[in-house]
């Protein structure tokens, strides 16, 4: 608990000195001003992250979050547990999605077992295990508040050398078969939504299936009484250790004043989490893209962000975080390369 009270206590507002200077630099470059729209928002978030007009993204990385869940027993999802496992091993041999298009943009993918039900061995994967998985939220709590602590003080450790390493730009990405379960009740569990409003298809489960984890959603409720108020609280009984470790990764960069990527739906419930223990964090996030899960808009609408792309995704890793990568970089580039209106010598 002390590493995360330590984080908190760092994590500061944004510089709004710096922020002015930076719509004033972009005001009057050669445009009309405000005609880049989000770009020129991400440019003045970043100065105001940093307290430099021009800061650099020049070192970007992700950390996908692998862990397991207990209520995949409950049949809300269209796959196997195994599948966590095996897609770890892919993640590792390059042949995921994830993988793809960090190479495509030039971005280093770290995996981290956070809470995978299994043991797994091999070259490449960082071991930050927590327990083997989370225990059925539908029958009682996920993990104990001293596991919960545990997951978000991971993220933060591993952020934080990852930063000192010189990363200026980090995504956040998972693996869990499962997972929008949890995702769906912490959703659930601080807002007055309905379960239509905050339970989706997920891996891709059938109609009556979605009815069930509908069902499973309710009952976990009911039976954890997650206290709203309480951050910690709500991912012990509902969450994931995955969610609890992005939720670090988000609280240890906005402590070193770096900006983070918010993925889809599950990175989103991170978020949240993120949110009740330090309202400030949400400065530092930056929203990728909308995924199809009914709640990610909403998830949206309680962090005051609005996301860059709309694109149909639902896949998870991270893969809408780093396709968010190349936009930020453009919006640093905007800023420091683009001729101002004397420099031109354009009439305005």
């Amino acid at each position: 608990m002390e590493l995360l009270e330590k984080t908190v206590a760092e994590i500061d507002k944004l510089n709004e000195e710096k922020m002015a200077e930076a719509k004033q630099r972009l005001d009057s470059l050669t445009k009309p001003p405000g005609s880049l729209g989000k770009l020129e928002e991400i440019a003045i978030k970043l100065a105001g992250m940093s307290g430099e007009l021009y800061p650099k993204v020049d070192k970007k990385v992700h950390i996908v979050m692998a862990g397991d869940h207990g209520v995949v027993s409950e049949g809300v999802s269209a796959v196997s547990q195994e599948v966590t496992i095996q897609m770890v091993y892919n993640f590792l041999n390059e042949g995921a999605a994830i993988n793809v298009l960090a190479n495509q943009v030039g971005v280093d993918v770290t995996i981290i077992d956070i809470g995978v039900a299994g043991e797994l061995d091999a070259e490449g994967l960082i071991d930050k295990k927590v327990k083997l998985g989370t225990d059925n939220l539908a029958q009682g709590p996920a993990m104990d508040r001293k596991e919960a602590v545990a997951s978000i003080e991971t993220g933060i450790e591993v952020v934080t050398e990852m930063i000192e390493n010189g990363a200026n730009l980090i995504g956040t990405g998972e693996m869990g078969i499962g997972n929008t379960t949890p995702s769906s009740a912490i959703l659930a569990a601080i807002t007055d939504l309905s379960l239509d409003d905050t339970v989706g298809f997920g891996t891709g489960i059938d109609d009556d299936q979605l009815e069930k984890k509908k069902e499973i959603v309710a009952q976990a409720l009911e039976v954890n009484q997650p206290d709203v108020n309480d951050g910690l609280d709500v991912l012990a009984k509902v969450g994931g250790l995955e969610i609890g470790g992005m939720a670090g990764v988000m609280l240890g960069a906005a402590a070193a004043n770096k900006p983070v990527m918010v993925d889809g739906f599950i990175s989103g419930a991170a978020a949240l989490i993120a949110q009740k223990i330090e309202p400030k964090v949400t400065d530092y996030l930056i929203p990728s893209h909308k995924s199809v899960e009914p709640g990610h808009i909403r998830m949206y609408e309680i962090l005051g962000l609005e996301p860059m792309l709309d694109m149909d995704m639902r896949l998870g890793e991270g893969t809408g975080a780093v396709l968010g990568m190349n936009l930020v970089e453009s919006a640093t580039r905007i800023i420091s390369q683009m001729a101002t209106f004397e420099e031109a010598q354009v009439e305005h």
